[in-house]
């Protein structure tokens, strides 16, 4: 069974480095990202084409390759949080969340009993044919599975306090498109505001001990929140690399 670093690592308060991989449906993709040097990526079956069959596929290469899948669902629905971790998720991330008692039942369902209330389909194939028990798989899940709230709008900042408190959330992932969107600075993502509402929710992150986290877009604003000590950092996606490596190449042969 496949330990997870990535989880660890951020509860020792280390960076991990991370992207989104939400467009290309192919496992290649994960391994490359890998070799680059990626630790984890979120695997977008919010706004991203991937059916079931193709998140499995992208899970086992990921974790095959050292580069942890955390899977941001679409919603919070126990079925598409249970079938994205028997299908080689290594964790959950939970997008558009405000209500905590919603947060509290949607972290219950990445957990087996007694911690949680994950069904218990597991066989051979998912541990890779180890032989182990049912709870050896049940203590091993449990402590692997990395959870993730994503705090996107001014609702979920005001609550910021009573969505931290909810047991087993291990970071946060701030979602700065709707955030601009919800704060009304639309894509200005190093507007005052939105640097000072993002500052009011790492805070809290360390007040509550979960690893703070954002996604960005672009490499000068990821280094601008390294620097103010964000954890579960994500820049860039799978398919912004390609188009700026390709870029860059096609530039330089037409010169």
């Amino acid at each position: 069974m496949h330990i997870n670093p990535v989880k660890h690592a951020l509860k020792e308060g280390k960076l991990q480095a991370g992207c989104s991989f939400s467009i290309l449906r192919s496992p290649d993709a994960a391994r490359i990202l890998a070799a680059a040097g990626f630790q984890w990526t979120y695997v977008d079956s919010e706004h991203g084409p991937f059916d079931l069959e193709t998140l499995a596929d992208i899970n086992r290469a990921s974790v095959a390759a050292g580069l942890m899948p955390i899977v941001r669902v679409a919603d919070l629905q126990y079925a598409l949080v249970a079938r994205a971790l028997d299908n080689g998720a290594q964790g959950i991330i939970f997008p558009r969340v405000e209500d905590p008692e919603l947060l509290a039942r949607a972290v219950s369902w990445t957990k087996f009993p007694p911690m949680g209330v994950r069904g218990f389909g597991l066989g051979p194939a998912h541990v890779d044919y180890e032989k182990v028990t049912i709870p050896q798989i049940i203590e091993h899940q449990n402590a692997n599975t990395l959870v993730v709230l994503q705090i996107e709008t001014k609702l979920a900042v005001e609550r910021r306090d009573e969505l931290l408190s909810v047991p087993g959330i291990d970071a946060i992932m701030i979602g700065p498109a709707d955030l601009s969107i919800s704060l009304g600075v639309p894509g200005e993502f190093d507007h005052p505001k939105m640097i000072e509402t993002i500052e009011l929710v790492k805070e809290s992150c360390l007040k509550h001990g979960v690893a703070p986290g954002i996604h960005l877009r672009a490499l000068p604003l990821a280094k601008f929140w390294k620097e103010r000590g964000m954890k579960f950092l994500s820049c860039g996606a799978e398919t912004s690399f390609m188009m700026e490596g390709a870029t860059a190449v096609a530039s330089a042969l037409k010169a």
